[in-house]
């Protein structure tokens, strides 16, 4: 299915040619405007016939959209490892309503703890659900190279500091593409601390898999381990204090 965006020229049999102005890609709601009306129409793209401009049709549920981009990003980072850039890392985690997923990007020293924030380098599923973009100056629907030559322009001192190897984190990162690619993502929810039958902790279960668009089966392929660098960190973040939350509202980690 092609990009559903704001912006999208569209086609209602009724109304005629109008522009999407807003989007929920968890739901199907859209609001659009048609010719000089002042006031947005709300479609539902499952059952109000709209159209793309050209006439194909927006099969919603036939054909659902990704309701979050972590599949999109995975693909980018494996194709940037592939060109040396191996210090390149992916953190996925859900937000506390579990109804959507953040992700960031961050280069460098590999530290999931204490990762850097660079602006547009992090976003969520709840911001890509009304606007499919990551934020970089990429279009809605962007193929693989697409968003790799706009994060480029966007931050170009940003993508450099990925140069280096990484040998290790880059076998693990490729066979979970293998694994999951292109309906499923990986999520560093350590939050649920499971216990064996003798009572004691769990410190590495099995990766939780998200599907990332509506009406896949849930995840039955291979066990997916925690990344190089992650042995002893469920017993420690589970012993820090948190401190006040930081600009992105969840609280951080000392």
């Amino acid at each position: 299915m092609k990009p559903v965006a704001p912006g999208t020229v569209i086609f209602h049999r009724h109304r005629g040619y109008g522009v999407i102005t807003h989007v929920n890609l968890l739901t199907g709601w859209i609001s659009a405007r048609f010719g000089n009306e002042s006031r947005t129409l709300d479609l539902n793209l499952s059952t109000d016939e709209v159209q793309h401009a050209d006439g194909e049709a927006i099969l919603f549920r036939r054909s659902p959209p990704d309701r979050m981009p972590h599949a999109r990003l995975m693909a980018m980072v494996r194709a940037l490892h592939m060109a040396g850039y191996e210090k390149l890392y992916l953190y996925s985690w859900p937000k506390p309503s579990g109804l959507h997923w953040r992700w960031q990007l961050f280069t460098g020293k590999r530290d999931w703890m204490q990762r850097p924030w660079r602006e547009g380098w992090y976003g969520s599923g709840a911001d890509y659900n009304n606007n499919p973009v990551m934020g970089w100056g990429d279009a809605p629907g962007a193929s693989t190279d697409e968003l790799i030559h706009s994060l480029a322009k966007f931050d170009p001192e940003g993508l450099a500091r990925a140069l280096g190897r990484d040998e290790d984190h880059t076998a693990w990162f490729a066979n979970v593409c293998d694994a999951l690619l292109p309906g499923y993502m990986y999520s560093f929810d350590m939050a649920p601390m499971q216990k064996n039958a003798n009572g004691g902790l769990i410190e590495m279960p099995p990766v939780p898999i998200v599907p990332v668009r509506a009406g896949l089966p849930a995840y039955a392929g291979p066990v997916i381990e925690w990344p190089p660098g992650w042995a002893g960190l469920w017993t420690r973040r589970h012993e820090m204090p948190m401190r006040k939350p930081n600009f992105t509202g969840e609280p951080e980690l000392r």
